[in-house]
């Protein structure tokens, strides 16, 4: 099956905007852990699982939501705050500059998304969490697609 140049743009646009859109909420997320003390969110993730663990003592998800929110501490959240949103300005930065097809955004994007997906990858061996294998999979379709659009733009842009 061949893609068009025009399909391949608009997944390209598309995927980018996804990316946009999982940076503010990493922002948010990071403003939460800034904003709201860890008794606050172990009370709300209780609050949000008490019902799934008296029905199902084990269910997956309830269990694993619990076991991290009790796992919190002012240093975890501290670090998650920064992280979060450090990393969601980044990808907003970025996403701003492919949007507006900015050249210099094209390799800052791959380089800064490979240390993503190294570090994705690092925090998997300790983790083997499916969600970071699936976000390093999207990250590697979205680098091709970045990678070729780049290619494209420099190819049909005049040198200055």
């Amino acid at each position: 099956m061949e893609f068009s140049e025009n399909r391949i743009h608009q997944v390209f646009r598309v995927s980018v905007i996804l990316k946009g859109l999982h940076a503010l909420i990493e922002i948010a997320g990071g403003l939460l852990f800034y904003f709201v003390s860890t008794q606050q969110i172990l009370a709300l993730v209780n609050r949000l699982t008490r019902e799934e663990l008296v029905e199902d003592p084990r269910d997956f998800i309830a269990t694993h939501l619990l076991a991290a929110a009790q796992g919190l501490t002012g240093a975890t959240e501290s670090f998650y705050a920064w992280y979060l949103v450090s990393h969601g300005l980044i990808k907003v930065v970025l996403v701003v500059g492919l949007l507006r097809e900015k050249l210099v955004a094209y390799p800052a994007s791959l380089v800064a998304m490979a240390g993503f997906i190294a570090y994705q990858l690092y925090r998997y061996s300790y983790t083997h969490s499916l969600g970071l294998i699936l976000l390093t999979v999207f990250d590697l379709i979205v680098m091709v697609l970045i990678w070729h659009e780049w290619r494209l733009l420099r190819r049909h842009r005049p040198v200055d």
